[in-house]
């Protein structure tokens, strides 16, 4: 039976991966019932062969192919560095040089913000090292506890998605990759992901918003009371009704922990490709993904050493504790290879062809990206899962992109930022969570008032993407702010409040 004789019947398996992962906020379980799904429609109801065939016609050649099992092992690598970073207790020290000239709210917010961007490597601690570091100094400056939640959920995710070479962007690449494979699209995936950054309109205009925000010293919505309560002395009160992890510290820890390890990194990754003319000429992936793999090795390597010289952590502690930052990327591997799996399910049912001609003539090419940056929204904020999200729309929307002729970068941009945006206003999303318990507010508080923010972020976004469609340019991104900043200027005028500086620290 040829893939295009499948018909409508060929979307079965993305539905159910959607609705699945959707009801179960799981999309584990989705991706897999989805694949499992697809299998049985090409081979028949047989559950125990069905099974079978998923493993040995699907997993295992996922992982068998020599770029995406490079792909694996170098998160393995990344989760070992980035677990090494968040215990040695050098985040916080990084982050405590940052307090001592801060004497304003204005200098309060931005070296927050400045601070988030700094510790780009982890997304899920960035909250958790940020919040408890900030919050005594923003308590004694009467800034509310959940604007503090706002500014750390910003820098958290949307700075880490911008990255090309820490575990988001290798992520991506190796969805971007597997699609281009199948497409036969001729580009290098590091290429692409870099190329598509100008288009993450909803990640470069929320970590932007922070600075023109504090500048303005307006707020508006829930955010302008709850500032104002805090201006009254109220609202500051950890009212989370969870428990605040404790920063990981260290009398000892220095912030070299933090920047010696990434300079080492940028310095291997340097020398193993700037002779293959990284990073002005495109390098194969498979050398690009070895020497990244290199490169966060001596990082980690250089980490431990540090940690033992200044007496944090003995060399076996170190060492656990980067295995236990290796083993918890088994849930982020299991999603790539059910991702790949269901994308190989796709081609051999005919997915892709069936949508494309359901769109042929009765779509434009131009609303692509709109159209991936709102399902990828609707998706992640019903899931709480970007990067779910990712696993799901990104083969689908390069498919469609280039059989329709949309600027593919567009719409890889479209597809990550859509995740982002959705997975920002989330209650449940795991950095959602997270900020408001480093924070020290509720779940709730945190995101009823960052939530007009990022749906003002999230209009203009729609705005940028049907006119990077019909441009096809980079520079989209800028018209775009100009349009934030005057949306900004608008809403303070309409409805904003402005705060007022009642309080110093110095």
């Amino acid at each position: 039976m040829e893939a295009s004789d499948y018909g409508i019947i060929s979307i079965i398996p993305i539905i159910l991966t959607l609705g699945i992962a959707v009801w179960t906020q799981n999309v584990i379980i989705g991706l897999f019932i989805g694949v499992f799904s697809g299998v049985i429609i090409l081979n028949g109801f047989n559950p125990v062969m069905t099974l079978s065939l998923m493993v040995s016609d699907y997993f295992v050649p996922q992982m068998l192919s020599p770029s995406q099992a490079g792909i694996l092992v170098l998160m393995c690598f990344i989760g070992g560095l980035v677990a090494l970073m968040e215990r040695s207790g050098g985040a916080v020290a990084f982050a405590t040089t940052m307090t001592h000239v801060i004497t304003s709210r204005f200098k309060a917010q931005i070296a927050t913000w400045a601070t988030g961007i700094m510790i780009f490597f982890s997304d899920l601690g960035t909250p958790l090292i940020v919040g408890p570091i900030y919050r005594p100094i923003t308590d004694k400056l009467k800034i509310s506890r959940v604007k503090l939640a706002w500014i750390v959920d910003t820098t958290a995710s949307p700075v880490a998605v911008l990255i090309p070479f820490i575990g988001w962007g290798v992520y991506s690449m190796g969805l971007i990759e597997k699609e281009y494979l199948e497409i036969g699209r001729v580009e290098n995936s590091f290429d692409a992901y870099v190329a598509a950054i100008p288009f993450q309109f909803y990640s470069l205009f929320a970590i932007i918003m922070v600075p023109l925000v504090a500048l303005s010293g307006y707020e508006f919505g829930p955010m302008a009371r709850a500032e104002k309560r805090a201006q009254e002395g109220k609202g500051l009160i950890d009212d989370s009704g969870m428990e605040i992890s404790d920063t990981i510290s260290h009398p000892n820890a220095k912030a070299i922990f933090v920047w010696l390890p990434l300079l080492v990194m940028v310095s291997v990754l340097f020398f193993l490709l700037a002779p293959l003319g990284f990073p002005l000429n495109s390098v194969p992936s498979l050398a690009f993904r070895g020497a990244l793999s290199s490169a966060y090795f001596f990082s980690a390597m250089t980490l431990i050493v540090l940690l033992l010289i200044y007496g944090v952590k003995s060399f076996k502690e170190s060492i656990t504790i980067y295995l236990g930052g290796v083993s918890k990327m088994t849930s982020v591997l299991i999603i790539l290879v059910l991702a790949w799996s269901l994308s190989s399910v796709g081609k051999n049912l005919g997915t892709a062809q069936f949508i494309i001609s359901m769109a042929e003539g009765n779509f434009a090419p131009f609303l692509v990206p709109v159209v991936a940056f709102l399902f990828g929204a609707i998706m992640s904020f019903a899931t709480g899962s970007s990067w779910g999200t990712y696993a799901i729309m990104m083969p689908l929307i390069i498919a469609v992109a280039h059989a329709l002729g949309a600027p593919m970068h567009v719409c890889i941009g479209a597809v990550l930022s859509g995740g982002m945006f959705g997975d920002h206003c989330s209650p449940i999303s795991d950095t959602t969570i997270l900020s408001a318990s480093g924070a020290g507010c509720s779940q709730f508080d945190h995101v009823r008032t960052q939530l007009p923010y990022e749906l003002l972020n999230g209009t203009i976004c729609v705005v940028s993407y049907i006119m990077a469609g019909l441009t096809e340019s980079n520079l989209v991104f800028i018209p775009g702010m100009v349009l934030l900043g005057v949306s900004l200027y608008m809403m303070n005028k309409i409805g904003g409040v402005k705060i007022h500086n009642t309080s110093t620290v110095g």
